[in-house]
């Protein structure tokens, strides 16, 4: 079986979710939110978090040097409820802040796509995706791999199947 981050495919409504994601303005505001959140550096521990329904996403983190950057959450739920994703990213691109740490959790999925970037695209540029042992995609969290993450982040995406069932 095929782990969640190398998925080949991703089936069409997942598709959709994060490319609503890429596009809030035209998302349907009850369907998707994205709000701005400071990164902060210091070497602290902090974790931000946003709410659809009763999922969850939340973003934790550790990070050194510069000031504090401007980031943005995503989370988004599908139209029939089955799919809930969330991305984190730096709208200006590359985060100048070494991360010594991350994870991302989503509540009340089990996580079917993932993937982090050390840079995101802008100025024409496409996302640097991280190298595939960089970080670790489990059930319901995407962390990094101590040891083996070289500090960079600037964008993570996270996609979970929910426990939606029809009645």
């Amino acid at each position: 079986m095929e782990s969640p981050k190398t998925c080949g495919v991703v089936s069409l409504s997942a598709l959709l979710v994060l490319v609503s994601l890429c596009v809030p303005v035209s998302a349907s505001p009850d369907r998707t939110k994205t709000v701005e959140f400071n990164v902060k550096p210091g070497g602290v521990v902090h974790t931000f978090s946003q709410e659809m329904k009763e999922y969850e996403c939340s973003f934790t983190y550790a990070s050194q040097g510069g000031t504090n950057e401007q980031w943005l959450m995503s989370v988004g739920l599908s139209d029939d409820d089955r799919l809930f994703s969330c991305s984190v990213w730096r709208p200006q691109g590359k985060s100048y802040l070494f991360f010594t740490q991350f994870k991302a959790e989503l509540k009340g999925t089990k996580i079917e796509y993932a993937n982090a970037y050390s840079a995101t695209a802008a100025a024409g540029q496409s996302d640097v995706p991280l190298k595939p042992e960089e970080f670790t995609v489990g059930d319901s969290t995407v962390t990094h791999t101590s040891g083996k993450f070289n500090a960079q982040l600037s964008k993570l995406t996270a996609i979970g199947r929910t426990r939606h069932d029809e009645l």
